[in-house]
């Protein structure tokens, strides 16, 4: 599960930057929101870094409790952007955020600290 979650982190990342993988069709609202994102210059780029660093770390399998807590943001975010925007493309999205929570749930005891 890691290395699953890792590989669709570092692919979807590196789409942000080479387009690789062909934009599906979105509704109007989506569209327009992703537009707004993209013309901002930086938001995309920046969340494709990320996504790419919290990728490598996890197939890396180094520092995937830091890792995980950072995706928690990114994953509830296209969680809520298909909730909300697309909801026929919400599967990856549910995949991800799934995947991020089963993976802190097995690492509780490196969290546990955290709600002392």
């Amino acid at each position: 599960m890691r290395i699953l979650l890792g590989a669709i982190l570092v692919i979807f990342g590196l789409n942000k930057f080479f387009n690789f993988i062909p934009a599906p069709e979105l509704p109007e609202n989506a569209a327009d929101f992703i537009n707004s994102l993209a013309s901002t210059g930086y938001v995309l780029q920046v969340v494709g870094i990320v996504e790419i660093l919290i990728g490598a770390l996890l197939l890396l399998n180094k520092w995937v409790a830091f890792a995980l807590i950072v995706l928690v943001p990114i994953s509830v975010n296209i969680l809520l952007f298909h909730l909300f925007l697309d909801i026929p493309g919400i599967s990856g999205a549910l995949l991800v955020t799934i995947f991020n929570g089963v993976l802190m749930y097995k690492l509780w005891p490196k969290y546990r600290p955290l709600f002392n």
